[in-house]
């Protein structure tokens, strides 16, 4: 029971900081990078603050969203040049010879003083035009709306980016921190490898003494094996989730790094729900962002409804023509007009309706965003006060373990226990230690979740996180 109860601590403290990882990789791109550079033969020490520097130039969720940032400009400059004169420029030399038949001129006048008639075929002649031609929009209500949207659009989408930059800081933080959890674990279980292998060398050392029965050693033989089951298994999930911090921050591949920092348990400052709110509401760049899509909505439906209203339009020319351009002549025209809809088919009433819609959930999406804040901030500070908590009863609980192993020992040299009690002691302290181990990186992975959840983690992490 007391075996099951301890693979059970070790499924559960994988799970909470593997799966805390691995589901998010598969919602979005933030676990995937661009490998940067050569693989140096040498183990790289890494602190969490070039993880962090690393995936912030790397990572492909936020590479993936600064190509949004560059599409949204570009549709910003696109519906800007509505607004914009245009201006053409052309240069063409015309050699042309005419039938006039084709354009239903056929005459036939009998020849009169030397005078033939009019000739069907003219030419060949040539000539040369040289002109600029240019248009402008004197007044469009509804491209001047859809630029101003295109605006906020594009301003939402650096926001967006923003918001990418603290998804990477936390990816790359919960990934920092899973791998000190694991070497947690990995020195916890060498350690209770080494105290096996002592009852099982004093086991022995009884039963060649006539002191204690051959089941002791076999007992101490199969808890030795079962610890250094654990060991291994432990040293492969340590490797993984290495190699999977190596992919969030586009090391180069097949590149080994030493972690050059720990997380020691540092309470945090307390911050009620409400304060921690107000600053997540200023500060979160994925809030900003949607009410920035919401005003983008707002003036995507004035645009709409603005194709109702007439347009002013200016086009114009000036240039030069002649049979050569020495001989050419200054010609210009200039035209302005006014354009106004009689029957579009119901067109903009569709454009109009489907404006609507995208603004309607463009505010839901908003207000859904901030009661995932809300949750967000308010779940973030009752893990961090739990964990706090867990830890301390964890530290608790390890003391009290290792003075049952202790007695425990002492006991079994003194003959007078066998190593069903020595052994239940030695679980007693593994999963004291597991406890404790989970509750560390679930206090600090806390920590890195209010920071996200503020909208702090790239400038806050470090008032939150303490590292050495």
């Amino acid at each position: 029971m007391i075996r099951l109860q301890k693979s059970t601590s070790i499924l559960c403290f994988l799970l909470t900081g593997a799966l805390t990882i691995g589901v998010r990789a598969q919602e979005n791109q933030f676990q995937g990078s661009i490998p940067e550079g050569p693989a140096s033969p040498t183990p790289i020490s890494l602190t969490l603050r070039d993880a962090i520097n690393r995936g912030l130039k790397t990572n492909l969720g936020l590479v993936t969203r600064d190509t949004q940032n560059q599409t949204a400009r570009a549709q910003r400059i696109k519906a800007l040049s509505a607004l914009l004169p245009q201006v053409n420029g052309s240069f063409g030399i015309t050699e042309e010879q005419v039938n006039l038949k084709t354009f239903g001129f056929n005459f036939s006048f009998p020849p009169i003083a030397g005078f033939n008639g009019i000739p069907s075929i003219v030419g060949p002649f040539h000539y040369v035009d040289a002109r600029a031609t240019t248009s402008f929009s004197l007044f469009d209500y509804s491209a001047r709306k859809n630029w101003r949207s295109a605006q906020d659009n594009q301003q939402a989408v650096q926001l967006t980016y923003q918001d990418g930059r603290d998804l990477v800081v936390q990816a790359v933080a919960n990934a920092y921190l899973l791998i000190i959890a694991d070497a947690s674990r990995v020195d916890s279980i060498r350690a209770q490898v080494k105290t096996a292998q002592a009852l099982y060398d004093r086991a022995v050392d009884r039963k060649k003494a006539g002191v204690s029965p051959a089941i002791d050693v076999l007992r101490a033989q199969v808890e030795l094996k079962q610890e250094q089951q654990q060991l291994l298994a432990q040293e492969n999930q340590f490797a993984k989730d290495k190699l999977g911090l190596g992919r969030v921050i586009g090391l180069p591949n097949g590149q080994d790094f030493n972690l050059a920092e720990s997380t020691p348990f540092a309470p945090l400052e307390k911050m009620s729900p409400q304060e921690a709110e107000g600053i997540a509401y200023k500060q979160r760049p994925d809030y900003q962002s949607a009410q920035k899509q919401v005003r983008a909505a707002e003036e995507s439906l004035r645009g709409a409804r603005g194709e109702w209203y007439p347009t002013a339009g200016l086009n114009a020319y000036y240039g030069a023509d002649g049979t050569t351009p020495t001989s050419s002549h200054g010609i210009f025209g200039i035209t302005g007009s006014v354009n106004f809809n009689i029957f579009d088919g119901g067109r903009i009433k569709a454009d109009v309706e489907q404006a609507r819609a995208t603004l309607k959930q463009r505010k839901d999406s908003l207000a859904d965003l901030g009661g995932q804040i809300d949750y967000q901030v308010r779940s973030a500070l009752l893990d961090i006060q739990s964990a706090a908590d867990q830890v301390t009863v964890a530290q608790s609980n390890v003391a009290l373990a290792a003075q049952t192993l202790e007695q425990a020992r002492d006991r079994f040299s003194a003959g007078v226990a066998d190593t069903v009690e020595v052994v239940q002691a030695q679980e007693s302290v593994a999963s004291a230690n597991d406890n404790l181990i989970a509750a560390l990186y679930a206090h600090n992975s806390a920590k890195v979740a209010l920071a996200r959840a503020l909208g702090t983690a790239e400038q806050g992490l470090d008032k939150f996180l303490t590292v050495k």
